[in-house]
């Protein structure tokens, strides 16, 4: 959906660059702000259709209340925004009435907008709990309503990478620049040469937020050192973590911050094409950057003679294939000139010789939507926030047990026991944390005791973790982290790309080691069991043989979470394999169910719906469960009316 609120795109553009246009300079203020809506003649109603929201139901939503406005007549804008962080309350629905400020409702399904608008339109607070209100210097405030920044959700944040997301309009270009949007880009084309933005960016301290925290500004030098009649920029967007989708909301809530990044670094690197790659699943995303890099192109910020400046920028989106190697650099560069994405040997580093023989400087989707911010505020400015070696802020997508699931944006430094119970409001159902994982599959999960680390490279290495692209996934008491090993050694041999005999050997001998100790040994021979035991004495050292001998990054990384749960939850494998018993309840096979005989009545219906026969008694007398027949499926849990069967 394109704003309604249009204007000539190049005049605009000049707008940003200079601040005035020939007569119109009044005029363009005017219209910059109804952009920003500082002040609206009718309402505007915004609602969440980021993926997180289209599957709340966020579609249903937005036609309800389009239905709405049509049956009554109303005359309202409806702008379709991305995610603001809170995934947990979605769909969400923000109103703007004239005069007030922005409110924001969470959960608001089909059936709940004629009544909310009902009221809200017309200045009442519904029966519908507010989240909270936009804070504004002129409008007026809703009584009883907390702002927004004051919820515990907020109040830690520092959000740079994530400022307009659930904001803005991402279909409108005139929107970003209305909001200071593409100065950063004029002011480096104007002003600034290559070497220059790339020293800027190496005194700011950034490093590179998917995962290896590598110096930014000192890759781009690289990059520019290197003597060739071809430069590329790759962004790496290939975001494949599991519970991880930072970069997601970026492209679907703010996607020309990330397009402005890309022009700004692809300058600094004198490059003249520029590719972000997208995994294909993210079918919203890549519309939204595909308008978004049009829209761009018509107001002249991309293509050819950039502002007058003489500088050329194409940039393309490319569809990965749903590969998790590909978010390796190597094999990512491979997958976009049309190969098999498998990683290559280094050194040569991209930054020498990447993309078709050229130097090459791939960065992630939050590293990018950083640099814009820093031009414009300044490399000090930047450097002033967070640790002496870990500059700016991080986003974090938490996930998993914790009571707010969503996004949120800290400064390095900030603990990890203020992100999950502060920012993430702690563990649901007051349960007890056990461990989060942090880093994605290749990251390693940390006990309760490790959460006073900091959110730093160097700390959260020395913790026996990596920072990784953001995933955070929290666990509770009734998590088994045998089963956790399990689940991301399973999910890493799938996804080895099988080049080196390590990784693709190595972590599907892992997972069948795995698998043994969760399986109950039914009629297991003396050799079968002697096997078993052999392979979980092997499993530390095949772990490490991985590590010191697989080619990239996803083999050298893959036993991490294997031997963090071997570090900080032994005792838990020890029962798995010397007591065959999960304490969490999780594995199935292990299960051991038994009957109450004092409260058994004998009906006969565990008995006649078991797969196997392991239940024998007469009717309407006690029954039994025979241990060595039962496979632990829970039919019987299942089907007991007089709850007698229990599970030890």
């Amino acid at each position: 959906m394109k704003s309604a609120l249009k204007i000539d795109l190049k005049k605009l553009a000049a707008f940003s660059l200079n601040g005035e246009f020939q007569d119109e300079t009044s005029t363009l203020e005017e219209h910059m702000g109804r952009l920003r809506r500082d002040k609206i003649d009718k309402p505007v109603i915004y609602i969440g259709t980021g993926t997180c929201g289209m599957v709340a139901g966020a579609g249903r939503t937005l036609q309800a209340t389009r239905n709405y406005l049509s049956e009554k007549n109303i005359a309202a804008d409806i702008v379709e925004v991305g995610c603001i962080g809170l995934c947990i309350h979605e769909p969400m629905m923000d109103v703007q009435i004239p005069g007030k400020r922005r409110i924001s409702f969470s959960k608001v399904t089909e059936d709940k907008v004629e009544a909310l608008l009902d009221d809200v339109l017309h200045s009442s607070l519904p029966d519908h709990p507010a989240i909270g209100q936009y804070s504004h210097a002129v409008h007026e405030p809703w009584e009883h309503v907390k702002q927004l920044n004051e919820l515990a959700f907020f109040r830690l944040q520092n959000r740079i990478v994530l400022k307009n997301c659930g904001i803005i309009d991402p279909f409108s270009i005139e929107e970003y620049i209305a909001r200071g949007g593409y100065k950063a880009l004029t002011r480096v084309l104007k002003s600034y040469s290559p070497d220059k933005v790339c020293g800027i960016i190496e005194e700011s301290g950034l490093r590179g937020r998917g995962g290896g925290g590598f110096p930014t500004g000192r890759k781009w030098k690289t990059a520019l050192n290197t003597q060739d009649d071809q430069r590329y920029l790759i962004c790496n967007g290939d975001e494949s973590d599991p519970g991880a989708f930072m970069d997601r909301a970026i492209f679907e809530g703010d996607p020309h911050k990330l397009i402005e990044g890309v022009a700004i670094s692809a300058y600094a690197i004198n490059a003249s094409k520029a590719y972000i790659y997208v995994r294909a699943e993210y079918s919203l995303a890549v519309e939204r950057l595909r308008l978004a890099i049009e829209q761009a192109t018509e107001a002249g910020l991309l293509g050819q003679n950039i502002m007058g400046s003489g500088y050329n920028l194409l940039i393309q989106v490319r569809e990965g294939a749903g590969a998790f190697v590909c978010g390796e650099e190597t094999a990512l560069i491979s997958s976009i000139e049309g190969k098999r994405g498998t990683p290559r040997p280094k050194p040569p580093f991209p930054a020498i010789k990447g993309l078709f023989g050229k130097p090459t400087v791939v960065n992630n989707v939050e590293t990018l939507a950083n640099v814009p911010a820093i031009i414009e505020n300044g490399p000090a400015w930047f450097s002033a926030i967070g640790t002496e070696k870990s500059k700016g802020t991080k986003v974090f997508a938490l996930a998993g047990k914790v009571a707010i699931t969503g996004l949120a944006e800290v400064s390095m430094g900030t603990s990890l026991k203020d992100l999950v119970y502060y920012i993430g409001g702690g563990i649901r159902n007051g349960k007890r944390i056990k461990a989060i994982q942090l880093g994605g599959p290749s990251g390693s999960c940390l006990p309760e005791k490790s959460l006073d680390v900091v959110i730093d490279y160097e700390a959260l290495v020395e913790a026996g973790t990596i920072m990784g692209s953001g995933g955070l996934v929290v666990m509770d008491e009734d998590t088994c982290m045998v089963d956790i090993a399990k689940f991301f050694t399973d999910f890493l041999q799938r996804e080895s790309c099988g080049k080196c005999i390590p990784c693709r050997e190595g972590s599907r001998r892992m997972h069948e080691i795995l698998e043994n100790i969760t399986r109950r040994p039914v009629n297991e021979s003396g050799h079968e069991t002697l096997e078993r035991f052999k392979g979980v004495m092997q499993l530390e050292n095949l772990a490490d043989v991985i590590k010191d001998t697989s080619l990239c990054g996803l083999g050298q990384t893959a036993p991490n979470p294997l031997l963090s749960a071997l570090k900080y939850f032994r005792e838990e494998f020890e029962e798995h394999i010397f007591d065959r018993k999960c304490r969490a309840g999780v594995c199935k096979d292990l299960k051991v169910y038994y009957i109450d005989v004092e409260k058994c009545t004998g009906c006969t219906a565990c008995a006649k719906k078991c797969p196997t026969n392991a239940i024998i008694g007469s009717p309407r007398t006690p029954h039994f469960i025979i241990e060595d027949k039962c496979i632990g499926c829970g039919i019987c849990f299942d089907v007991c009316k007089f709850v007698a069967v229990f599970v030890k």
